[in-house]
């Protein structure tokens, strides 16, 4: 190891000659350099020791580093925190991120160095060798003696740290006049990823192993984890939500994404813009998850926060991850068996897979994911896609044959319209009623059957949807009659100042009528105007024992049409009855008799309070195919 040697002079000052054997070798020549003050050659004698008992790299013997080239802003720590303060486009907490890494991982190797060219510069040696060193985690040349071992860090890890080690000596490159004349990253080789490392990064959740999970969570935390799993929503987002952003897209109920956790310079917790610009997103949720956020919101302010922690702040993520994460995990390894640990954005992660598994196009799923581009979605996703081998099929069976039916993911996307020149198909149904609707009416309406023609026809846009017509004047009934409709949802967003409200409104309304030679898209062509029903809709929740939970909700009516079949019934009232893993049942009700209706809703509570819901008696089947309990 290098030591330093005191030396009187006559005048009774000291100098100080650090003494050192090149290499460390006991027989190897012996090396010294002499300076006039002790702080000085302490300095010396780490990097001589950081550089493996060698001289550091761009050390003159005699002169140091050459004075013109260490200039004091273009040294390396000056210059980088310079470099980070001028970055435009990330947030406040990016860029403390970046001024902490400079510090820890970049200056104790480069701190002494310039970023300019020449003695005292940093060259491409010197960065394999911090590469090398982070790899195996050596400790850094400047590094205090008493200072912790350093960790071994993972190739993406290091490939991050070298992207930002990059952009600062690029700026030094790109400086006008040039302080140098290449980047020294450049070449650099770095340590290579394999493919298990990359797999242990996600963790896929089944739907039971969710459920799981869920059990043994705490009761404070399973409506935030619900949140996150049906949303796939990030932590900061969904921590962030509020009673403001609870709306309504095309009818249903969503939440809208404009604001999440970030933590400024100094590291304290704000309030700030997502994470991209596509970040800002509205997600459309089911009526269960609606119930739960409106009843938290319920006396709140507009801008409270609908999920807190404990002591009613916002929810700290190691505190849940400590206190109510890793417990249920725990608890699902101990009585189910779980062997996988996953983490709190995994559940984002199992929610998109389960989107896949549903064949949920990925146009889709980056626009709920919020991902600004859709190569994300695809190199993050990607390998799960083999789910999807059927559909694909299908569809080139489809492209190859006209004959071929239509493939339903392609009608339901709207992306049939691609088909466009390929030789025309027959007409294809618009599909069946959303299934498991048993009848709670007295009455039986016959099917309609819409008329299909193969020439011309007239195609309106509503909210997203093709609807074609044979005759131009129904397209422009129909167009006048849905604009009507949802005149009150589109006056609302106005007045709401809705972010991106010229694009919302324009998805909310209809548009058209556009003049096609041919219809090649999937469902019924229109010989008149679709049937129109103003549906009422209930729904209500109760727990194992049938004891509600809540009162049910309001009766709401809405103008449905007839090709909306997740939503359309011209029965005067039907319900369905669904089981969730945490032992809850929901019963939904719609009809278009508001007073059967309410009727309905009050009969099932009935059954689900008696637990025979599922109990088989007399059904008189109507022509429409749902199943009917007798009239009372």
């Amino acid at each position: 190891m290098a030591s330093i040697r005191e030396r009187a002079k006559r005048d009774g000052t000291s100098s100080f000659i650090v003494l050192f054997r090149a290499g460390g070798a006991r027989n190897a020549k012996q090396e010294s350099e002499i300076f006039e003050d002790l702080k000085a050659a302490e300095s010396f004698r780490d990097l001589v020791n950081g550089y493996g008992q060698q001289w550091p790299p761009g050390w003159v013997r005699g002169q140091g580093f050459v004075a013109e080239k260490r200039r004091p802003a273009t040294m390396f720590e000056p210059f980088a925190l310079t470099f980070i303060d001028r970055l435009t486009g990330i947030q406040g907490d990016t860029r403390g991120k970046y001024k902490k890494e400079v510090r820890e991982n970049l200056a104790p190797w480069f701190g002494p160095y310039s970023v300019e060219d020449g003695e005292g510069g940093i060259i491409r040696d010197m960065v394999q060798d911090w590469v090398n060193d982070l790899e195996h985690g050596r400790p850094a040349p400047l590094d205090p003696p008493d200072r912790k071992p350093r960790t071994k860090y993972k190739p993406k890890t290091i490939r991050d740290k070298h992207g930002l080690l990059f952009s600062i000596m690029q700026a030094a490159v790109d400086a006008e006049p040039p302080l140098r004349a290449s980047n020294p990253c450049a070449k650099t080789s770095l340590p290579r990823a394999d493919g298990a490392e990359e797999e242990e990064d996600i963790v896929f959740l089944e739907r039971e192993e969710y459920a799981w999970i869920y059990e043994g969570l705490m009761e404070d935390a399973k409506e935030l984890a619900d949140a996150i799993a049906e949303t796939g929503c990030r932590w900061g987002e969904a921590t962030a939500l509020q009673p403001r952003d609870l709306r309504r897209r095309n009818g249903r109920p969503a939440v809208r994404i404009q604001r999440a956790w970030k933590r400024d310079e100094d590291g304290k917790p704000v309030l700030g813009p997502p994470k991209t610009k596509k970040s800002r997103r509205t997600i459309v949720i089911t009526q269960r998850l609606d119930r739960v956020l409106r009843r938290r919101a319920k006396g709140l302010a507009k801008d409270a926060l609908l999920f807190t922690g404990p002591e009613g702040g916002k929810w700290d993520p190691g505190t849940f991850r400590r206190l109510r994460w890793l417990p249920a995990i725990e608890y699902a390894a101990e009585k189910y068996g779980l062997i996988k640990r996953p983490r709190i954005h995994d559940l984002r992660h199992s929610h998109a897979a389960w989107l896949i598994a549903a064949k949920v196009p990925l146009p889709a799923i980056q626009g709920r994911l919020g991902h600004e581009s859709i190569t994300t979605t695809v190199d993050t996703y990607g390998h799960l896609l083999d789910a999807l081998d059927d559909e694909v099929m299908a569809a080139v069976e489809w492209a190859m044959n006209p004959m071929a039916p239509l493939p339903g993911f392609l009608a339901a996307a709207g992306l049939h319209t691609g088909a466009e020149g390929l030789p025309a198909v027959p007409q294809q149904s618009s599909g069946t009623p959303q299934a498991g609707w048993t009848d709670a009416s007295d009455v039986s309406d016959e099917p309609r059957s819409p008329g299909v023609e193969t020439g011309p026809v007239f195609v309106v846009t509503a909210a997203g949807r093709k609807v074609p017509f044979v005759d131009e004047q129904h397209a422009q009934d129909f167009v006048s009659q849905w604009n009507d409709d949802h005149a009150e949802e589109i006056e609302s967003l106005r007045a709401e100042g809705f972010a991106a409200s010229v694009e919302k409104i324009a998805l909310l309304g209809a548009i058209g009528p556009e003049r096609r030679s041919k219809w090649v898209g999937g469902g019924p062509v229109w010989t008149g105007t679709p049937g129109r029903e103003l549906v009422y809709s209930t729904w209500a929740t109760y727990d194992a024992a049938g004891e509600p939970v809540s009162e049910p909700t309001p009766v709401e009516g809405r103008w449905t049409w007839e090709f909306e079949h997740d939503e359309f019934t011209s029965k005067a009232a039907e319900y369905r009855v669904e089981r969730r893993p945490n032992g809850y049942t929901e019963v939904y009700v719609r009809g278009i008799n508001r007073s059967a209706v309410t009727r309905a809703i009050k009969l099932a509570w009935a059954q689900v309070a008696d637990g025979d819901e599922n109990r088989e008696r007399p059904l008189a089947v109507s022509s429409a195919g749902f199943a009917a309990p007798p009239s009372e």
